[in-house]
């Protein structure tokens, strides 16, 4: 990924700094910006940022603290017109040593809790970070201007007609009764006669 500042992408675990914080901030390129527009599904990604620090917790855990900002554009779920969105957003991870998780018989059923704590990685790869941060992010049922007054019209469009509707199968039934009712009794007189 290409970006500007002198931060990297990728931070080995065993270079970053035990008594102090490690700051960072990415900026992407364009064409960085392009490809995880397209892989996220966006028409456009602008202004996207993750600054923070990864400072350390005891003696092998790590935790990052910091801010996803972006500009994304993504299509309206119902007119598919542009619907543009300024994200601002606290991402927080903490990894500890692999060897901290409990390990789990191959087929057992793992309890799952609320510690969002994953394994610690030899690389933090912050372009991953942030990609999955921004994916987090976006509103998942983007709304253009006037999308509700083109779903209900869509939604008026779509109903069926009174004509169109099933018959109420009970009604369906009574009349059956009341034709059966009329042959039997056609029947009963004229045997009468």
């Amino acid at each position: 990924m290409s970006q500007s500042g002198s931060t990297p992408e990728r931070l080995r675990v065993a270079a970053l700094r035990t008594n102090q914080p490690t700051t960072f901030d990415l900026r992407p390129d364009e064409a960085r910006r392009d490809a995880l527009a397209a892989e996220l599904g966006l028409l456009g990604l602008k202004k996207l940022r993750l600054a923070g620090e990864i400072r350390p917790e005891g003696r092998d855990a790590w935790r990052l603290e910091a801010t996803i900002g972006a500009t994304v554009t993504q299509p309206c779920v119902v007119t598919l017109a542009p619907v543009t969105t300024r994200i601002d957003e606290p991402v927080s991870r903490h990894w500890r040593p692999e060897e901290e998780f409990p390990s789990v018989p191959e087929g057992a059923e793992v309890e799952m809790t609320d510690d969002e704590t994953d394994p610690l990685p030899g690389v933090i790869d912050l372009g991953a970070v942030m990609a999955e941060a921004l994916s987090l992010a976006l509103p998942l049922y983007p709304h253009a201007e006037g999308a509700e007054a083109a779903a209900e019209a869509l939604d008026e469009q779509a109903a069926p007609s009174p004509e169109d509707e099933r018959p109420n199968p009970f009604a369906a039934l009574a009349g059956l009764r009341d034709q059966l009712k009329r042959d039997t009794e056609d029947d009963e007189g004229g045997e009468n006669r």
